[in-house]
């Protein structure tokens, strides 16, 4: 690869689609063993003709994985093919936008409400790689904080990757990165972040005497929706030995929840009822807000930074098909979910 070539892919490739119909490219639970978030909606058994995976294909399907690649290959060229930010979309064939988890019509005709949806092959029908209907993803929609509601500003916006993606519910979410940053920031922090900090899409410079950037992140509900579980920050790194490195911090919760010792934040519950296919909003917050600084910053070293936000788990659309035509499906089907949202990254970006 050249600079000309990747500056190309920059210019030409903001976006990249990380969530859809056709499962989710966020991360592979192979590349991030240590995220326990990486394993959903993955259709990962073969490509679109059914034929199964081989040995290192993983490694450049996903979302994280590129943005960590690009780190190592900006390194190495003096420009980033893989700087991209969030993008959602639901790749139906029906031209229903219907991604919600109760309201879902499927990606083909045939794959519309039925009580045997479930069972039809999507595509490779017969083959080791086939995916069935049951593993279609009712997602996912595109957030756009653009500065006017005309064609204009959606395009820049999009442009300048200053965009969120959702699995399906409205959710909102702002994230600010700064070295300028102080914590009573959180209680005006769109103000605060353009005036000293920059938006998701944004790049951060060397930082002035080491210090770390401070990150403003706010997050809230669909109105209509679930409450929220957690708020993390998903970091990637290229690391002095040349190689790139990964790890998710849980940076703001719901409840009186406390880390374990191995650090990791507990469950936030479960109100699903299967067999009505309701839920309760009596777990979770409608809105997390938190200032965080990386505590294992290192101002040499080049980074990547997003956030995902986690619902309180909730009915998935097999579940509200089983309580509306009385159907019977395996065990193997999916039947609860927590639906998230991605912000487009943040890049730490200091000199070669």
């Amino acid at each position: 690869m050249t600079r000309a070539y990747a500056e190309a892919r920059a210019k030409w490739e903001p976006l990249f689609e990380v969530t859809q119909i056709k499962g989710q490219s966020e991360s592979h639970p192979s590349l991030s063993p240590n995220d326990e978030f990486s394993s959903w909606d993955l259709w990962d058994r073969g490509n679109l003709n059914g034929e199964g995976k081989k040995p290192g294909m993983y490694r450049t399907e996903y979302w994280r994985e590129a943005l960590k690649s690009g780190l190592k290959l900006d390194a190495a060229l003096g420009a980033n093919p893989f700087k991209y930010g969030a993008n959602a979309a639901t790749d139906t064939h029906t031209g229903l936008p219907t991604a919600d988890e109760d309201n879902f019509w499927g990606k083909f005709k045939g794959l519309e409400p039925s009580p045997t949806r479930w069972k039809p092959s999507v595509i490779g029908g017969g083959r080791p790689g086939a995916i069935y209907g049951w593993e279609q993803a009712a997602s996912g929609y595109m957030g756009v904080w653009a500065t006017a509601n005309t064609r204009e500003s959606l395009w820049d916006a999009m442009k300048r990757r200053e965009t969120f993606a959702t699995t399906g519910p409205r959710m909102t979410v702002r994230f600010f990165g700064g070295f300028d940053f102080e914590q009573g920031d959180v209680a005006d922090l769109v103000k605060a972040g353009y005036a000293k900090g920059v938006p998701m899409g944004g790049d951060l410079p060397a930082s002035p005497d080491g210090k770390a950037p401070m990150f403003l992140i706010a997050a809230m509900k669909d109105p209509e929706g679930a409450n929220l579980d957690r708020v993390q920050v998903i970091k990637g790194w290229l690391g002095a030995d040349g190689k790139t490195y990964e790890k998710v911090y849980d940076v703001k919760w719901s409840g009186d929840r406390v880390p374990g010792a191995d650090g990791k934040l507990p469950p936030v519950g479960n109100t699903v009822d299967v067999k009505t296919a309701t839920y309760q909003n009596s777990i979770g917050a409608p809105e997390l807000v938190a200032s965080w600084s990386d505590p294992d910053f290192d101002p040499k070293l080049k980074a990547v930074y997003y956030v995902r936000v986690l619902e309180i788990p909730t009915p998935r659309w097999t579940d509200y098909d089983t309580v509306r035509f009385k159907s019977t499906m395996p065990a193997k089907v999916t039947m609860t979910l927590q639906e998230r949202a991605f912000t487009s990254p943040i890049w730490y970006m200091p000199a070669n």
